[in-house]
């Protein structure tokens, strides 16, 4: 988020910080809540990747003994079963199905490869569904929110919309330190998304096409950066996180947008007693004619306008529900490749599903996208899937009185709004209080992410096991990759239109977000189901590799993009690339033993 962003004249800097803690709370909250209700009951057990200290340990209880599951393909093939059955270390703590259980008790020892093969495939797929879900439903309900609190860009970039891009990632780091011994995908994760995204995606931009960057944004942005990656390696070297760590991550994110609001604020009051604008040589903010560029490359991908019926008559409700759950443009269908119309083709049932169980609002629409058969439906969709996901289904299928279960009540509530809401309304004109559509759809689509990723992580997890790599190497690879590769293809393709600035603030900016706020919530929520103290296990050296890396490639840019007057050209992004590449190989060699530390 560049400086220079427009803000309503007049605001004053205590206003807008006082705006942006406030929205800063509130998106928080809403994630706390959202999660502390999905792990305050059952979900217990250590968490993901980590020891927990308790105030009160638990003493004569008689346990399975633990021994690590990455020894069950060790052991003969009659014995897998029931070694992973009976062993505590490959229990799957949350998701719906047992994937180590399914590759060791359900496939033949002969099929393994078909298993994994298969394992693979619903991978991507569920990595589809966090893109899909993410892009086309909880960032425009995030956008429409923001639109609804009249925030500022600058607010709602470092708020809401860095929740938005870095939804995935939150999410897999949380689901990570819920989960069993799992907590090195999460800081592999992390850390691998921050070194592929600040080497590969800032040195593609840089090669596709060279320019100067923004100064003051860029100083910040990396600044921040490297004090987060400090604080995170800080608490991996004292093995712990406490309480008061946990808070300063989060409290250090409020310190950081608190600085961008007002370096914003001050920049637009230097530029209003000057009364001129940036330099050409040191641009702080797009030009208008690339503003214009902007506008009218978005304007171009609106196949509606073009398609614009001569005549106008009124839908029936029918054909507006058919023509609201349809996922499928016909006319832009035709005119796409087939690479596009074979993902797509992918891509249908999941988004039929999301459109059937999120609702979108769209504030730039005349009607705010208001569909009044679907609306009505999603108000006993959407709460009826939300029982049916937290905890994988387990307060849904609670009885209350042990004779009626939750999800009837569910329905039978939702199914009276419903009809409320279908004859009180109309089909051309939203209600008054449409907006709250956006609530429901950031909570339905937010459930939908948080599932989506338990399922990789377990599925990570359980093609660890197979495989015998540790946690971290998956998370900075596979995980770090799958959650990354949105941001990858945004960054460069906005580079490749022109606009290598805005794509090169975005590697720094989202990334304080993801690190700060996945680490610090994942281990608040921990230690708020009544944990003294979240104990971290690094899986070995690999671990400082990454983030020895990470902090490495910060300092390289901090040092040599103002050497070169902040002149980014094709060979820094080739040195870039480069860094990532040894440091894969690196982290590879670590992870199978041909590097490691001598012991004396």
């Amino acid at each position: 988020m560049t400086e220079g962003e427009a803000e309503s004249e007049g605001q004053a800097p205590w206003g807008l910080v006082a705006r942006g803690l406030l929205n800063l709370y509130w998106v928080l909250s809403w994630v706390c809540v959202l999660l502390m209700v999905e792990t305050v009951s059952g979900a217990g057990g250590p968490s993901a990747g980590t020891r927990i200290s308790s105030q009160f340990p638990a003493s004569g209880v008689n346990q399975s003994p633990v021994v690590d599951c990455r020894e069950v393909c060790g052991l003969n093939a009659s014995s897998r079963c029931d070694f992973v059955r009976s062993n505590p270390d490959c229990r799957c703590e949350g998701g719906y199905l047992d994937y180590l259980e399914g590759i060791f008790c359900h496939f033949p020892p002969d099929l393994l490869p078909l298993a994994v093969t298969l394992y693979a495939f619903w991978l991507l797929y569920l990595f589809l569904i966090l893109g899909v879900t993410a892009a086309k439903f909880f960032c425009p309900n995030l956008s429409a929110i923001s639109t609804t609190l009249k925030l500022s860009h600058n607010v709602a970039g470092v708020t809401f919309l860095a929740f938005g891009n870095g939804a995935p990632d939150i999410f897999s780091a949380l689901v990570a330190f819920s989960g069993p011994r799992t907590a090195g995908l999460a800081f592999g994760a992390l850390f691998g998304a921050g070194v592929l995204v600040t080497t590969v995606v800032a040195g593609g931009i840089a090669i596709l096409h060279p320019f100067t960057a923004a100064s003051r944004p860029f100083l910040r942005d990396i600044i921040f950066y490297m004090v987060a990656v400090f604080l995170i390696f800080t608490a991996l070297y004292c093995g712990r996180v406490t309480l008061a760590w946990a808070l300063g991550y989060l409290g250090f994110y409020v310190f950081y947008v608190v600085t961008v609001v007002l370096c914003t604020w001050i920049y637009q009051w230097q530029q209003r007693r000057s009364l001129v604008y940036s330099v050409p040589g040191t641009p702080e903010v797009l030009s208008g004619s690339e503003e214009d560029r902007v506008s009218s490359n978005t304007n171009s991908y609106d196949y509606g306008e073009e398609y614009r019926p001569l005549f106008f008559y009124q839908k029936t409700t029918a054909q507006i529900l058919l023509q609201a759950l349809n996922p499928l443009n016909y006319r832009k269908w035709r005119t796409k490749p087939v690479y596009w119309r074979a993902l797509k083709a992918f891509k249908l049932p999941v988004e039929f599903l999301l459109l059937l169980t999120v609702p979108v609002m769209d504030p730039d629409k005349e009607d705010g996208n208001w569909k009044r058969p679907l609306n009505c439906l999603h108000l006993v969709i959407s709460p009826l899937f939300l029982v049916l996901t937290l905890q994988s289904g387990a307060y849904g299928v609670y009885e209350i009185g042990g004779l009626f279960p939750v999800w009837a009540v569910v329905v039978i509530a939702g199914t009276a709004l419903a009809a409320v809401t279908f004859f009180a309304t109309s089909n051309s004109e939203p209600p008054r209080l449409h907006w709250l559509f956006a609530f429901l759809g950031f909570l339905t689509s937010a459930l939908w992410i948080n599932a989506a990723a338990t399922e990789v992580v377990n599925v990570l997890r359980s093609l660890g096991v197979v495989f015998r790599l540790s946690n971290t190497v998956l998370g900075l690879t596979l995980l770090a990759w799958g959650n990354s590769i949105g941001d990858v293809f945004s960054d460069l393709t906005l580079a490749r239109q022109g606009y290598p600035r805005m794509a090169f603030s975005a590697c720094f900016g989202g990334i304080i977000f993801n690190i700060l706020v996945g680490v610090g919530l994942g281990c608040l929520l921990q230690i708020c189901r009544g944990h003294v103290a979240v104990e971290l296990e690094p899986d070995g050296l690999l671990v400082w590799v990454l983030a020895g890396t990470l902090g490495l490639s910060l300092v390289c840019s901090l040092v040599s993009v103002p050497l070169q007057c902040f002149q980014l050209n094709r060979v820094y992004g080739c040195c870039l690339l480069l860094l990532y590449l040894t440091f894969l190989l690196v982290a590879l060699l670590t992870e199978f033993g041909v590097i490691h530390l001598k012991t004396v």
